[in-house]
């Protein structure tokens, strides 16, 4: 029975490569000559650790990270900046969080949009992916057109 799966995940090494694409530009920049402004990526737990001296430094180096992601390929939803930045001592450290999978609140709506669409297809949230079966293959070809919509 054919069947694709739907999931979101950011690519580690096309991430790896935009944070040392940000590091590149942030040793270059005028405006952050002489600051102790450190990123560095746990690519275990998918977060960006950000640390630097003052408010404004953290948001211009939030904006870099978006630009030089997104002309990487990585979409700026995929990153988490709700999470406020912590001032400790001389230094604010903030980290990142990036997206990797669906959560089930998105994944449900899939799922729903899906089985409203009224095609015969199974759709099924396996972790943090949506699986959708079909005995026709053209069936899952709309499902993918719908999904793209």
């Amino acid at each position: 029975m054919p069947s694709f799966d739907i999931e979101s995940k950011v690519d580690l090494q096309t991430l790896d490569n935009a944070i040392n694409v940000v590091k590149r530009e942030i040793e270059n920049r005028y405006d952050f000559k002489g600051t102790n402004t450190k990123i560095e990526l746990n690519k275990k737990d998918m977060t960006i650790a950000l640390e630097t001296a003052s408010d404004m430094q953290l948001k211009q180096a939030e904006d870099i990270i978006l630009t030089k992601s997104m002309r990487q390929g990585i979409e700026a939803n995929a990153f988490d900046f709700s999470k406020e930045a912590e001032p400790s001592g001389k230094v604010i450290r903030k980290t990142i969080a990036v997206k990797n999978g669906l959560d089930k609140d998105d994944a449900k709506k899939i799922v729903k949009i899906i089985k409203d669409s009224g095609l015969k297809v199974q759709p099924a949230i396996m972790d943090t992916m949506v699986r959708v079966t079909a005995k026709k293959i053209d069936d899952l070809q709309a499902v993918i057109q719908l999904c793209r919509s």
